[in-house]
């Protein structure tokens, strides 16, 4: 077979795949992003090193990215206590270096909180259940601005330890119902996976729809 014919042949094979893969990616799309929803969420909150406490957060629908996929902009709040597992090895660790011959300091380093602002950028595939019900599978990145805060730390490198940003990675999982054209009942349960926090919050709110349709 000649060089020309071979070549012929394999952009012949080559077409219906590109078109496919083309036609796939035209999916994803910019015309379909603008603010189609705004709502507010509040539920409770855990991880791994701070108490339960309880999340509020600002969500924006910015739209459909691609069929059935929307983009999703969180910001999300909560403030607790370090547990007092991490409390106490922080006492511990200050006890083995302070200089105490008759055994009887006493290392009481109080409450010390941690607060997390997170913004967050959701990708969600929405499974259409029903004419008023819908269920999200999501994923996405978020950025956590943490502020530390306690009188034993004030003004110490322990308090600019805590003083961080950090990115996570989030999972989400949820359902909304339609109460009206354009007010919306959320749910949703939430993962977070960062560098130095593990979280999962479950949460309810109410989104005002701006756009309706299929959104």
């Amino acid at each position: 077979m000649s060089p020309r014919i071979t070549l012929l042949a394999t952009a012949v094979l080559c077409l219906p795949t590109s078109a496919a893969a083309q036609g796939f990616l035209e999916e994803f799309s910019y015309e379909g992003l603008g603010v189609a929803g705004i709502g507010l969420v509040i539920g409770p909150i855990a991880s791994d090193r701070v108490t339960a406490e309880v999340s509020g957060g600002l969500q924006l629908d910015l739209g459909m990215f691609a069929p059935k996929v929307r983009m999703m902009f969180g910001l999300n709040y909560f403030k607790g206590q370090l547990d007092q597992s991490e409390i106490d090895d922080f006492e511990n660790s200050l006890r083995r270096i302070v200089m105490d011959p008759t055994g009887g300091a006493v290392i009481d380093v109080g409450q010390i909180t941690w607060s997390n602002l997170a913004a967050t950028l959701d990708l969600q595939y929405l499974f259409a259940t029903g004419s008023r019900y819908a269920a999200h599978v999501g994923a996405g990145l978020g950025v956590h601005i943490r502020n530390g805060d306690g009188p034993a730390i004030a003004d110490t490198f322990v308090e600019d330890a805590l003083d961080t940003i950090a990115a996570s990675a989030d999972l989400s999982l949820g359902v909304h119902v339609a109460l009206s054209n354009r007010v919306h009942l959320t749910t949703d349960v939430r993962g977070s996976l960062s560098s130095e926090l593990l979280s999962a919050s479950a949460r309810a709110g109410f989104m005002y729809r701006i756009k309706t349709g299929s959104n």
